[in-house]
């Protein structure tokens, strides 16, 4: 899927289909489907406006069953990084080690994503680095992935 989708034009059929590997359930469904459209959408209470993720139907601050996905800004900081030197596929070969992350997001202190770094040299990467979202294709799907907020330099 390329470009953005407006997220009414995603039918939960569609998601199921995107993702038949992943179990999907009334608390993530809208995350996927945000995935579709492009967009980050991370749960979220009306009550006390505490970002909920992992996905979860009630809100750990309030109590509230009041929580709604939401689309987060893309902004943050590096908060962890590890390197994975294995492919998806075990009959890939993997060209050089893919850098996941702990990205804390700026909506909250605590509220972390994991995905990959991308557009960005390896040693370049380093802990509190800001970076922003992006999108990645990968097996035709777009995922959330994460490039530095400012140029980086090898080495710095």
């Amino acid at each position: 899927m390329t470009g953005t989708t407006d997220l009414a034009d995603v039918t939960e059929d569609a998601v199921f289909a995107a993702f038949p590997a992943v179990l999907i359930d009334r608390d993530n469904v809208e995350h996927y489907r945000g995935l579709l459209a492009r967009k980050l959408l991370i749960n979220r209470c009306s009550a006390c406006g505490y970002w909920v993720y992992p996905h979860r139907p009630l809100c750990p601050e309030c109590w509230s069953w009041d929580v709604v996905p939401t689309e987060v800004s893309g902004e943050g900081s590096v908060f962890l990084c590890t390197l994975i030197h294995q492919e998806r596929d075990p009959n890939a070969a993997l060209s050089e080690p893919v850098p996941a992350a702990a990205v804390e997001l700026v909506e909250q202190p605590g509220l972390r994503y994991l995905a990959p770094i991308v557009n960005c040299p390896l040693e370049a990467i380093r802990l509190d680095m800001p970076v922003r979202l992006t999108w990645v294709d990968r097996d035709g799907l777009a995922w959330p992935a994460f490039e530095p907020a400012d140029p980086v330099e090898s080495g710095r």
